[in-house]
């Protein structure tokens, strides 16, 4: 069984290194030379519109999925006419667009923070009056990891913030004064069968995520439950996907979906029966789900620009280290630690070991 991989990074890696025991073997599809999941498998260096590249991807693979939701959904599309594309094209142009994402949410009555489209600077003026200080303002495409992004404290900020969009299609969406930001790492087969693994409890920093922690038995894992299978059900969706939520007032209110395996799941790979990077593979095979069960208790620390010495990580009793074979760079993920243990008491000090190190070696 052969898999194609839009995308290379080390997502595409931790879904190869899942998928070797199983027996399927992968096949990349990215630009770049230096991509670090391609020493697991065949490497189509090029362009993502090269249909030829991509014909060829189609012929040698039994299905396709992606690593990151910003491949345009014109290429999964033409993929769909000669092979199977999981997740769907139309999935990928939901989550791809702020706006189109966020009218989707509230169409199945997921709620999400207020949010107004803008078009030029009046139109920003005008939703400013509307949503109320303090706000975001957002490209509607191709944001990640805190990138495309402004904060707007007062009508001073407006012009500074919109010159940065450089004429680019923007969304303004209102502050909401959470509790804790938690995600759920939701799974669904060809066939149908739904999982879900125990919420994660997230700390960002600047836009990227530094923390996630599994939260087993948490109150609000039913409701996350719900809004999750709302959306993959209208989806139509196979794979893994990942809604991040804002905890409110003992309410939840979404902030976005990523249609593919999540850095806040990451925690799966040692804390869970079955890891996410698995369970994606199983899904689009149309395999069984493997257990989502957590394993005694996790947390997962991001390290970013740089990173610690591994012996320091190692010394750390239960510590799992991860390393992408990315070159350190500024606000880059380079590398993650886990953290697994029986009980949650043993869980804190060894979590807060980690984080230290994080943040000596940070360069975000």
């Amino acid at each position: 069984m052969k898999v194609g991989i839009l995308g290379g990074g080390q997502l595409a890696r931790m879904i190869a290194l899942a998928g070797y025991p199983l027996g399927i073997r992968f096949i990349f599809l990215d630009p770049s030379i230096g991509a670090c999941a391609t020493t697991l498998g065949s490497h189509l260096r090029g362009d993502y519109h090269d249909e030829t590249l991509l014909a060829d991807l189609a012929k040698r693979a039994d299905v396709v999925t992606y690593e990151f939701e910003n491949v345009p959904a014109k290429v999964a599309e033409f993929l769909t006419s000669n092979t199977q594309v999981y997740p769907s094209p139309k999935a990928l142009a939901v989550a791809q667009d702020r706006l189109v994402e966020k009218d989707f949410l509230n169409e199945l009555g997921i709620p999400t923070a207020p949010y107004e489209a803008v078009g030029n600077f009046d139109s920003l003026h005008a939703a400013m009056e509307k949503i109320g200080y303090p706000a975001i303002l957002k490209t509607r495409t191709q944001g990640y990891d805190g990138k495309g992004q402004s904060i707007l404290k007062s009508v001073t900020d407006l012009k500074s913030a919109w010159q940065k969009l450089e004429g680019l299609a923007a969304i303004v969406e209102g502050f909401v004064k959470f509790s804790r930001e938690v995600s759920i790492i939701a799974v669904r087969s060809v066939s149908g069968e739904l999982a879900f693994y125990p919420l994660s409890e997230n700390v960002h920093k600047g836009g990227i995520l530094r923390v996630s922690e599994s939260r087993e038995n948490d109150p609000m894992q039913a409701k996350a439950e719900d809004y999750a299978t709302r959306l993959m059900i209208a989806l139509d969706y196979v794979g893994v996907l990942a809604l991040e939520l804002f905890e409110v007032d003992g309410e939840l209110i979404a902030n976005e979906f990523a249609p593919r395996v999540h850095n806040s799941g990451h925690w799966t790979i040692e804390g869970a029966e079955t890891s996410q990077f698995e369970n994606h593979l199983r899904a689009i095979l149309d395999l069984p789900l493997g257990s989502t069960a957590a394993v005694g208790y996790a947390a997962m620390v991001n390290f970013i620009g740089g990173k610690p010495e591994n012996e320091e990580v190692l010394k750390i009793p239960n510590a799992h280290l991860h390393l992408y074979a990315k070159a350190a760079r500024k606000g880059r993920k380079i590398a993650h630690a886990t953290i697994h243990t029986k009980t949650l008491a043993e869980l804190e000090p060894l979590k807060k070991r980690l984080i230290a190190l994080a943040n000596e070696s940070d360069d975000s």
